[in-house]
């Protein structure tokens, strides 16, 4: 019987978690395109966001490395076409006044208008992308 969705539910469970608990304990939010913003300034009051985006990344290193049942499979991207998406994520991200992560997890559960439009925009320009890309022009 296939479990793999409940590798999605479990880590949705966390992220769900991590984010209530940084809301309700440190009244912050877990968005991660604000807390790489807020880390870069390098001030000693933003220490703790550090500590997250580390715990982020290591918590990920563990999971790959010392307890999936597989490894994650990967995609072979030219290195360009990568640069050119994380550049217009960002720029993304600064337009919508948040990432996909700030709206999604932290934005709905505080039933935030703004978060609902942007994930809807989101969710919508994400779904005509992958229909425009795999159906109408061929890309796999």
């Amino acid at each position: 019987m296939p479990t793999e969705w409940l590798y999605g539910l479990f880590g949705g469970i966390l992220i769900g978690l991590s984010a209530t608990l940084l809301l309700a304990l440190n009244g912050r939010i877990a968005g991660i395109s604000g807390m790489v913003n807020g880390a870069i300034t390098f001030a000693a009051a933003e220490a703790w966001r550090w500590l997250f985006l580390v715990g982020l990344v290591a918590g990920g290193l563990v999971y790959e490395y010392a307890w999936a049942p597989q490894s994650t499979p990967t995609y072979p991207v030219a290195p360009v076409t990568m640069i050119v998406a994380g550049l217009l994520v960002g720029y993304g991200t600064r337009m919508g006044n948040g990432c996909t992560s700030g709206h999604g997890v932290c934005g709905l559960g505080r039933l935030s208008m703004r978060s609902l439009v942007a994930v809807l925009t989101f969710m919508t320009t994400g779904i005509v992308t992958v229909f425009i890309t795999r159906h109408l022009l061929g890309w796999a």
